[in-house]
């Protein structure tokens, strides 16, 4: 099976990039969109992720790892909702922002465009190519 890639959305005054490397390892929980939550059940160990400032900076600042896949979310009572863990890799060279993805055609497709209120995004391979482009400044 293929690798995928993957983009995952949190608002930076809830949980950032720096709060994620401080503590070394993050759940991702409190999703509760079914694309999104179906996304994150996908998700296998070792796939990776870009960590994309949602509200505040509009930007993605990181790449993340998943580190544990396949959980219930500890913020749901009632054990419907998926959770993955995710340790940080690296912090971009160069946050690449919405306004600059929107304007190349080459992910004009990207669900971060087409489906802009979904918290976790499926990438293909060209465009997690094509962001890292963008990312070397």
């Amino acid at each position: 099976m293929a690798k995928k890639y993957w983009l995952m959305k949190s608002e930076p005054d809830a949980y950032s990039w720096d709060d994620l490397v401080s503590e070394g390892e993050g759940t991702w929980d409190g999703v509760r969109n079914h694309r999104a939550a179906n996304n994150l059940r996908t998700m296998k160990k070792g796939e990776e992720a870009y960590f994309y400032h949602s509200n505040i900076g509009l930007e993605i600042v990181g790449i993340v790892e998943i580190s544990v896949e396949g959980i219930t979310d500890p913020t749901d009572p009632e054990g419907k909702w998926a959770a993955v863990k995710v340790k940080p890799v690296r912090k971009l060279d160069h946050p690449v922002t919405l306004k600059q993805i929107k304007a190349n055609p080459k992910l004009a497709e990207c669900e971060l465009v087409r489906l802009s209120r979904l918290s976790v995004a499926e990438l293909t391979a060209a465009e997690w190519k094509e962001i890292k482009r963008m990312s070397k400044g």
